[in-house]
């Protein structure tokens, strides 16, 4: 099959075989983000007193013990698919998510709760590495950043469409809820066994890394955590806030979900062409211009303009957005040596899920400190430093050039 004059196959950024395990792999972590959203933060809070006997507490405690047991697995589950294959490491992680979940409905007491939601978390953070790093291994020469966009882009949406779903079922009560979860997470070991047993790329025997991988691991992941660390905090510190931060600049519930649409629509389509750039060894610059419209859309916002400009505002948010991803994963996996890549894959994200945690905290404390504009003041602030960081420091990045 062709479109236009070139076979559809070259316009995949795939290397050929590698399209059914990918979309696998999408699947799986689909799926799995779908539900511990939807029941952690859509499901539970509305049938914890009623359905399990426990206070509203317990379920902030639970998701809190979910994202901490997920955060500090990151690290080990990078190694344990360098050592062990990407197959088994994933498809048992779904299986030990299904395993939590299926065992909720028990859940009547404080401890069991955060017990399982922990369980959970370990299992699910096998889910990221084992996708990004079959992808990046997946995709042609100079196509990482466009393959890995899609992927993420792809997955994403089911965070916000988990809460909705979970938040519109939970109110029903009954035993639907945890059944359909079941149900996804089958579909999420489904997904996990048609990835490969072992990397697409597999350069090295598993085995204990050696003392020269470790130090090479080390040095390529110095300059990329501060950057994580400071784009992930930046990029979650309005989400929580976003309900009560439009009720008060007057922003009514249609009206702010034109002006987030007008943004995703806007983001999704830069990205092919900022992949594009990315993948051609611009990545740092591609990041650079996305982190710079992005602290100047929200210096912008900090000055609360009138309701007709939030829409213009919204277009250059997302094409600031519409790079970051793209020119993120160009960065990452330029930067990172490519044998060893899914454990430094796997710390970086521990790093990356430190700064989405801490995010929302900054964000809460800024609008209680300095209002409603507070938030988008201090968005800008990171924003720009970690644009101006990517500028200034370009020779900390010496793989993510032109190849």
């Amino acid at each position: 099959m062709t479109v236009g004059k070139r076979p559809l196959s070259d316009r995949i950024p795939l290397q050929p075989g590698t399209l059914v395990p990918v979309l696998g792999a999408t699947l799986a972590v689909a799926c799995a983000e779908f539900v511990r959203n939807g029941i952690y933060v859509g499901y539970l809070p509305l049938v914890a007193h009623s359905e399990l006997g426990l206070p509203l507490t317990a379920t902030g405690a639970a998701l809190t013990a979910h994202l901490v047991a997920d955060t500090l697995m990151r690290g080990p589950a990078g190694a344990a698919i360098s050592r062990y294959g990407l197959r088994p490491v994933v498809a048992s992680g779904a299986l030990l998510s299904l395993l939590a979940l299926s065992l909720l409905t028990f859940a009547h007491t404080f401890w069991l709760l955060i017990v399982l939601a922990a369980l959970h978390g370990v299992g699910f953070s096998v889910m990221w590495p084992g996708v990004v790093n079959l992808t990046a291994d997946s995709s042609k020469p100079g196509y990482s950043g466009r393959a890995l966009s899609t992927v993420t882009m792809f997955a994403l949406p089911m965070i916000g469409v988990g809460v909705l779903v979970y938040g519109a079922i939970g109110k029903q009560g009954g035993n639907f809820p945890l059944l359909l979860a079941g149900g996804l997470q089958l579909l999420a070991i489904g997904g996990a066994l048609l990835m490969p047993m072992r990397r697409v790329r597999q350069h090295e025997t598993p085995g204990a890394p050696s003392r020269e991988s470790v130090r090479r691991v080390a040095r390529s992941l110095l300059p990329l955590m501060p950057a994580a660390l400071l784009q992930t905090g930046t990029l979650s510190l309005i989400g929580p806030l976003l309900f009560p931060i439009a009720k008060k600049l007057g922003i009514e519930y249609w009206p702010l979900v034109s002006i987030l649409a007008l943004g995703g629509i806007i983001a999704y389509g830069t990205i092919p062409f900022a992949g594009r750039i990315a993948d051609r060894g611009r990545a740092r610059l591609v990041l650079a211009s996305g982190f710079a419209l992005i602290g100047t859309a929200f210096v912008l916002v900090a000055t609360l303009p009138p309701i007709w400009a939030f829409y213009p505002i919204a277009a250059v948010l997302g094409i600031g957005y519409g790079c970051v991803t793209p020119g993120w994963s160009a960065l990452v996996t330029g930067t990172l040596p490519e044998a060893e890549r899914p454990a430094a894959w796997g710390a970086l994200m521990t790093v990356e899920n430190a700064g989405t945690a801490f995010g929302p905290v900054i964000g809460a404390l800024a609008y209680q400190t300095l209002g409603v504009n507070g938030p988008f003041v201090v968005g800008a602030v990171l924003a720009l430093t970690t644009a101006s960081a990517y500028a200034v420091f370009r020779r900390a990045f010496p793989t993510a050039v032109r190849t």
